[in-house]
C-alpha cells in the first residue's frame, strides 16, 4: 500500500483493542473528543510506537454560510500538533445555520455560490493549520434541489481552489447509492483521485427501506466492492475502518481489518 497502511479509528471502547489488534498501521481520532493538552495513556502509548494518528473533526460545519469560528480550528491545529499528525481531515458539509446546531452533518448544495462559501471557509482554517487538510463525502439523506454542478465537479472543483485532501468514504458512497440512486462507481470514475488522502468504510444496515451508515454493524460485502473498485483505479494511501457503536469482539476487528487489507493490497 501507501503511506499510511490499514488503519482503525480510536474510540475509548477500543483502547486496549487498538492497542493488542494485529494489522493495525494508523489510527483516527475524533478530534473534538479529546484535549490537545490531556491525551489518553493508549494514544500515547500508540504514538511512542510510531504509529500514525490522524484527527478527523466533525464541527468546522465549512460548508455554512457563518465564518470559521477560529476556536475550533485552533483547537484542531493544536491536537494535529500534539499528536504529531502528518494531516487532519473534516467533512464537505455543514452543521449549523442560523445560530443553530443540527447535530448531523448535512449536505451542502451543490450550487456556485455554495461552493464559494465552501472555498473561502476551507482557506481561512488552512491558515490556522500546521499540516494539510482532507475533507470527506458524506452520507445524505436528501439532495438540494437545482444542483449546478455534480458531486464530482464540485468536489474536483473544491481541491483545485484550496489545495485541499479528499478523504473518499466507501461506506458513505454506498449508502447515496440506496438512499439517492448515484452511481458510486461513476464518482468513482470522475473524482481526482490524485488528491485522495485515505479512505474510510464502515457498516451499516437497512431499517424501512432506508440504508444507515450507522458505523455499528459488520462491513457489507458491496461496501467492500466499492473499496475494490476504488483501489483499480487507484492506490490508496490508507484504509481506516470506522466502528462508533455496538462494538465487536477483537476477532471480529482483526477480520474486518484482515477483509480491507486483502482488498486493497495486490496479490
Amino acid at each position: 500500500m501507501g503511506a499510511l497502511g490499514v488503519g482503525i479509528g480510536w474510540r475509548p471502547e477500543l483502547d486496549l483493542t487498538v492497542e493488542r489488534l494485529p494489522g493495525v498501521d494508523f489510527a483516527e481520532v475524533v478530534a473534538e473528543n479529546l484535549r490537545p493538552d490531556r491525551l489518553p495513556e493508549s494514544l500515547v502509548l500508540l504514538r511512542k510506537r510510531g504509529l500514525p494518528v490522524l484527527p478527523h473533526a466533525v464541527s468546522l460545519s465549512l460548508g455554512g454560510a457563518a465564518p470559521v469560528e477560529v476556536k475550533r480550528v485552533a483547537r484542531l491545529a493544536a491536537l494535529a500538533e500534539a499528536l504529531e499528525a502528518p494531516l487532519v481531515s473534516d467533512h464537505v458539509c455543514f452543521v449549523r445555520a442560523g445560530g443553530l446546531d443540527s447535530g448531523h452533518l448535512l449536505p451542502v448544495p451543490r450550487t456556485r455560490e455554495a461552493l464559494d462559501v465552501l472555498v473561502a471557509n476551507v482557506r481561512e482554517a488552512q491558515k490556522a493549520l500546521p499540516v494539510p487538510l482532507a475533507l470527506e463525502n458524506i452520507a445524505a439523506l436528501l439532495d438540494w434541489p437545482d444542483a449546478e454542478l455534480t458531486e464530482a465537479q464540485f468536489l474536483t472543483e473544491l481541491t483545485e481552489r484550496t489545495g485541499c485532501l479528499l478523504l473518499v468514504d466507501v461506506a458513505n458512497l454506498y449508502a447515496n447509492a440506496r438512499n439517492l440512486g448515484s452511481d458510486p462507481e461513476r464518482l468513482l470514475d470522475e473524482l481526482p483521485l490524485e488528491r485522495l488522502a485515505y479512505v474510510h468504510i464502515a457498516g451499516g444496515v437497512e431499517r424501512d427501506g432506508v440504508y444507515h451508515d450507522t458505523h455499528a454493524h459488520p462491513i457489507l460485502p458491496e461496501v467492500l466492492e466499492l473499496l475494490e473498485e476504488l483501489a483499480a483505479r487507484t492506490d490508496p494511501p490508507g484504509v481506516l475502518l470506522e466502528r462508533d457503536d455496538d462494538f465487536p469482539t477483537d476477532d471480529e476487528l482483526a477480520a474486518e481489518l484482515a477483509a480491507i487489507r486483502a482488498v486493497v493490497t495486490p496479490p
